[in-house]
């Protein structure tokens, strides 16, 4: 029986735009944007960013230097944020509606500072809302100083519910993350970014 559902952020909750982002870190000046930037998982600067390896600003000092000249947080924030493209209010309606029925709803997302200084505002739903507020718990990466698809995120996941992988319903739209989540036994569903997952998932729940 299904307690706690586990959802990714970007492609699950929020519709991923990579094009979007990769454009603007070329307009910050970064010209191989599309090489150093992947969909699921992220490896460099860019990854030790999300592993919590590095902080913002020393990302920001990194990133001057590959891009050759000064940028600032703010130019950081834009880039990294350009992965956004929408916040769907039926994600946000399912996702309270789950709280409702009795699941325990959490995050568990690899991300970065300059994704929450947006998330993590009343600005994230444009309704007055943070994501905090639609989740009875946030993992997060860079936090965690661990990073899907690596089973020690999990297993902290695990260990922090003190509840059995079975009991975890974990949303993602990485079919590698939700690989490595199955082999420690959580039930998974891996709908595609964008995908109106919020009837579907009761396939699951069952």
């Amino acid at each position: 029986m299904i307690k706690t559902i586990a959802f990714d952020l970007g492609g699950v909750v929020v519709t991923l735009d990579q094009p979007q982002a990769v454009n603007r870190f070329k307009e910050i000046g970064l010209a191989d944007a599309e090489q150093r930037l992947d969909p699921y998982k992220q490896t460099g600067i860019f990854g030790d960013l999300e592993h919590g390896l590095i902080s913002a600003e020393d990302f920001r000092v990194e990133l001057s230097k590959l891009i050759g000249h000064e940028v600032t947080a703010e130019q950081c924030a834009y880039a990294w944020q350009g992965y956004v493209k929408d916040v769907p209010a039926r994600n946000l309606e399912a996702l309270k509606r789950l709280r409702q029925e009795g699941y325990r709803v959490v995050l568990l997302s690899n991300t970065n500072p300059f994704m929450m200084q947006w998330a993590m505002t009343p600005a994230f739903d444009g309704q007055g809302h943070s994501l905090a507020d639609y989740f009875d718990y946030c993992y997060l990466s860079y936090q965690l100083k661990q990073m899907k698809p690596s089973d020690a995120i999990f297993r902290q996941v695990l260990m922090n519910e003190k509840t059995f992988p079975h009991e975890i319903l974990f949303v993602d739209d990485g079919p590698r993350n939700v690989a490595a989540a199955s082999q420690i036994g959580f039930r998974t569903f891996c709908p595609e970014n964008d995908a109106d997952w919020t009837e579907e998932i009761y396939k699951f729940l069952v």
